[in-house]
């Protein structure tokens, strides 16, 4: 019986590692069409593009500078992400222009609730209307409830939360990629516990989670 458990046991890990040789490729290619569609999602048309990494936050970001066929950078498109959603995890590719306007932003992936925080994917959301266009220079990277200037989804301010601090991370990386400043100071509040994104250890964004109330 002994061997027989053996056997099954190798053949089946035998069989899983075959399908993961398989797909492997398959899915870095996927993976890999998939950035490309983003990248050119927020930019203008551009010849090429090269990317760095840089970690903020402890957070790894990707920054693709995007150059025209005379080599003039034409945008920056940053790979940002937040660990402070509803749900956790939320990544999002951040369009830039050259002087640091932001172009379009890409919900690349996300798990907040349907209905309420999944609409910062919707086209013309209200997160986006209030960073498309504009500058963050000219913008406190904050919901309005805490005191900033981005309009929150309805019934979903720890998303909407989510979303700033991530593109704030976005902004941070741009300018060092631009040359702006030297190194990334990170973001106010992105490393302070789940919930807690002002830093300010009021606990409101826990006790929201906690209660199932994205308020």
């Amino acid at each position: 019986m002994v061997a027989v458990l053996f056997t099954i046991t190798l053949i089946a890990s035998a069989g899983v590692g075959a399908v993961n040789m398989i797909t492997e490729d398959a899915i870095a290619e996927a993976n890999a069409a998939a950035t490309k569609a983003a990248v050119a999602n927020v930019l203008p048309a551009f010849e090429s593009n090269e990317m760095s990494t840089m970690t903020i936050d402890e957070m790894p970001i990707n920054v693709y500078t995007a150059v025209d066929g005379d080599g003039a950078v034409v945008g920056y498109a940053v790979e940002t992400m937040t660990m402070s959603g509803f749900s956790g995890k939320v990544r999002m590719m951040v369009g830039f222009a050259a002087d640091g306007t932001i172009l379009n932003v890409n919900v690349l992936e996300q798990s907040e609730t349907p209905g309420l925080g999944s609409k910062m994917c919707d086209e013309g959301n209200v997160l986006l209307a209030s960073v498309k266009d504009k500058n963050p220079a000219d913008l406190i990277l904050k919901v309005k409830k805490d005191g900033g200037d981005i309009d929150a989804l309805t019934a979903a301010t720890i998303s909407s939360r989510a979303y700033t601090d991530a593109i704030a991370r976005a902004y941070e990386a741009y300018k060092v990629a631009s040359g702006a400043q030297a190194t990334a100071d990170g973001v106010s509040g992105a490393t302070a516990a789940a919930g807690d994104y002002d830093g300010d250890n009021d606990q409101e964004g826990l006790v929201a989670q906690e209660g199932g109330d994205n308020e």
